[in-house]
């Protein structure tokens, strides 16, 4: 996966974890969170992961199904099998044709204020 952190975690397909998540290095979903998960690496959704929270990374690939307030420091990439549902707070994003995305989506590289209370500058 994508962060310089050694940490990988998985929850694997058939497992259902209920509670919150936070995480240094990179995770990927295959079974179903119910809750919220946070890291500082890439959040990889596969396609049989499903999460049902929120969701704060550096990057994410999504392949699953999310019903969440999702927030991404860089690139969110849905490829053709995801299916999000919610709110998307994103610096870059690509959406393979297929995939399906119902709800709202702001881009960072705008002024906006992030929701630590910082901001981010658009480059002139």
């Amino acid at each position: 996966m994508g962060s310089d952190s050694t940490a990988r975690n998985i929850i694997g397909q058939g497992t259902i974890i209920k509670g919150d998540i936070t995480s240094s290095g990179d995770f990927r979903v295959d079974g179903q969170l119910i809750g919220s998960i946070s890291s500082d690496g890439k959040i990889v959704i596969g396609q049989s992961g499903v999460v049902e929270g929120e969701v704060r990374c550096k990057q994410a690939d999504i392949s699953g199904r999310i019903d969440a307030k999702i927030e991404v420091a860089e690139l969110t990439v849905l490829k053709a099998t995801a299916n999000l549902r919610g709110q998307l707070i994103t610096d870059k994003i690509a959406i393979e044709v297929g995939a399906q995305f119902t709800g709202e989506c702001k881009m960072r590289s705008a002024d906006i204020e992030r929701t630590d209370g910082s901001e981010k500058k658009a480059k002139k």
